[in-house]
């Protein structure tokens, strides 16, 4: 499989998908300088390729231990695995970081897309136990409730039309 890439998930898709899944993150919020950025495809499953969000790194994330589903970019980012989604690959487009204008965030992309490379393995590993843990338990452990509902979030996809 391709090594793990940086996105952008066009902002119609998230807003298509928020009804079906209350823990999908927006891509920007107000006042916010930069589009989220989404690493994929940590996940391929039924014909659907899964992207997950990335997330600025926050004080509350120093305290926070990593799990199956939360692994932290060093200090500069987190993955949320159970926040991953299905994308119909025509709705997210490549971050080509060498034509980011901003040399501030330019080097912070690198730094992140460096350790995310360093350990894509380990995203795969954990984004397929976290799948295969909500198909099989549903809402029944404490992982399962924080996940998105992937069958309705597959579901959704196949029949998304722009």
């Amino acid at each position: 499989m391709d090594n793990i890439k940086l996105y952008e998930i066009n902002s119609i898709y998230i807003d298509y998908l928020v009804p079906f899944a209350p823990h999908l993150f927006r891509n920007r919020k107000q006042n916010q300088q930069n589009e989220r950025k989404y690493i994929g495809v940590v996940f391929h499953i039924n014909g659907l390729d899964y992207f997950a969000p990335l997330s600025s790194f926050k004080a509350k994330h120093t305290q926070m231990k990593e799990s199956i589903d939360f692994l932290k970019i060093k200090n500069y980012a987190v993955i949320n695995l159970n926040n991953m989604f299905p994308v119909p690959l025509s709705e997210c487009s490549y971050v080509d970081i060498n034509k980011v204008k901003d040399m501030h965030y330019k080097a912070l992309l690198l730094a992140e897309y460096r350790y995310i490379k360093s350990i894509q393995e380990k995203i795969r590993k954990n984004a397929a136990t976290v799948y295969n843990h909500k198909i099989k338990n549903g809402n029944s452990t404490a992982l399962a409730k924080r996940c998105n509902d992937f069958s309705v979030l597959e579901k959704a996809c196949i029949e998304y039309k722009k």
